[in-house]
């Protein structure tokens, strides 16, 4: 078969519709200033999709800082990689800064999220090496242990007696390689809003012998006393070995960076191919992740608004009959039950009728039949966007239940 036949046959359920359904319900483009309040399609939208948790995107001392920097360096400095050229103080103040506020002795600053944790799982194992993951991990550690010649195994999603069982296997397969172990999981999932077990892992410990990386990409800055993540949370800091976490999430910048012991952080600065053959994060966006970095440490308050919109709007959609699933984080899921058509009105519905913009997630992602509405409280959102949210949900709900959906069939939105 030609190459191009099998992709084109293999386009999926999301991929038949792309016709109707680019710019619309995929691809969308929101515009105007970054916040709660956003337009969409010539309206303005009560925003629920961006990964914007302490409301820094559009803080004007975020955006003083980001207009200084950028003015002062342009956005070329500093050329090549760091190894060779693109070392700067600022590149180390950052990442020395980062793993002190999560409790490690070492950082390393990475240019991307997904990048930087597949390359980061690419260079800790050898084929003589076993990872055991959960099941429901980001597609970007999914891909990572797809990457790996040794063995590896998934364990079901927040199941330690999967994970036991995963883990003896790997005991003894480690002992014929000669090879060592690494559990990863995440620190909050990212679809579903539960936490890791990190404490119930690391328990393990004392059973075998494995070493533990999370990525906390929805934790760092938003749980935890001081918001140093998902280990400050539960109490087992010290017992990470290996802390991942993105900018994209509670900095809402580009960048990413890995903490742990300063050995193995030196060995990756000199074994990590996506950075040691990629260019330096330019200065504009180390210079704002560090007012970024700032603002989170010395403004609580910021924190304390987040989790008050998020208890605001998870206990108002529990109050209305709502499935928000296990979730006890910021993220928000909203499940029910229809197919990808039902969902693509629904949506329609939400966002042209009632003035309210969240993702929604649809087979092959989950399984069908089934449909997700994510939604992403920030410290920017308002007691009155939450108000117009749950009336929403309260409408659409009902015609969901009622079949008002049903026959409804995609057409192009202009």
């Amino acid at each position: 078969m030609d190459l191009f036949d099998r992709i084109l046959e293999q386009a999926g359920p999301l991929g038949k519709y792309a016709e109707v359904a680019e710019g619309y319900y995929m691809f969308p483009q929101l515009e105007g200033e970054l916040g709660n309040r956003m337009r969409f399609n010539g309206k303005e939208m009560v925003c629920w999709s961006i990964n914007n948790y302490l409301g820094l995107a559009n803080h004007p001392e975020v955006r003083q800082a980001d207009a200084e920097s950028a003015a002062r360096w342009g956005l070329a400095y500093p050329m090549g990689a760091r190894m060779m050229s693109g070392e700067t103080k600022q590149h180390k103040q950052l990442e020395s800064g980062l793993a002190q506020f999560v409790g490690k002795e070492a950082g390393y600053l990475l240019n991307y999220g997904y990048q930087g944790i597949l390359s980061v799982i690419d260079a800790l194992l050898s084929r003589r090496d076993v990872v055991v993951y959960d099941a429901e991990s980001h597609a970007c550690i999914v891909d990572a242990v797809r990457m790996h010649l040794g063995k590896r195994f998934a364990y079901t999603h927040n199941d330690m007696a999967s994970l036991d069982k995963n883990l003896e296997r790997a005991a003894k397969i480690a002992v014929e390689t000669g090879g060592g172990i690494l559990v990863i999981t995440e620190g909050v999932f990212g679809m579903r809003g539960d936490q890791g077990k990190l404490r119930e892992i690391v328990a393990l410990k004392e059973k075998y012998n494995f070493r533990l990386l999370i990525d906390d990409a929805h934790g760092f800055g938003m749980l935890g006393k001081t918001g140093a993540g998902a280990a400050e949370e539960q109490g087992v800091t010290a017992d990470v070995d290996l802390y991942f976490s993105t900018f994209a999430k509670s900095m809402a910048l580009i960048g990413a960076f890995i903490a742990g012991p300063v050995e193995i952080i030196r060995y990756l600065r000199y074994n990590m191919r996506s950075q040691i053959f990629a260019k330096s994060l330019p200065m504009p966006m180390v210079e704002g992740a560090l007012k970024r970095f700032e603002l989170l440490q010395t403004k609580p308050e910021l924190r304390e608004k987040l989790w008050n919109n998020v208890r605001m709007l998870q206990s108002g959609l529990q109050e209305r009959g709502f499935d928000i699933g296990n979730t006890n984080t910021c993220v928000t899921p909203v499940y029910m039950h229809g197919e990808v058509e039902e969902a693509m009105a629904l949506v329609k519905d939400m966002r042209e009728n009632f003035g309210v913009f969240c993702s929604i997630v649809v087979y092959p992602v989950i399984p069908k039949g089934m449909i997700i509405l994510r939604l992403i409280p920030t410290a920017a959102h308002t007691a009155d966007d939450i108000r117009i949210t749950l009336n929403a949900f309260s409408a659409v709900g009902e015609k969901l239940q009622a079949g008002a959906y049903r026959n409804f069939v995609p057409q192009p939105v202009g």
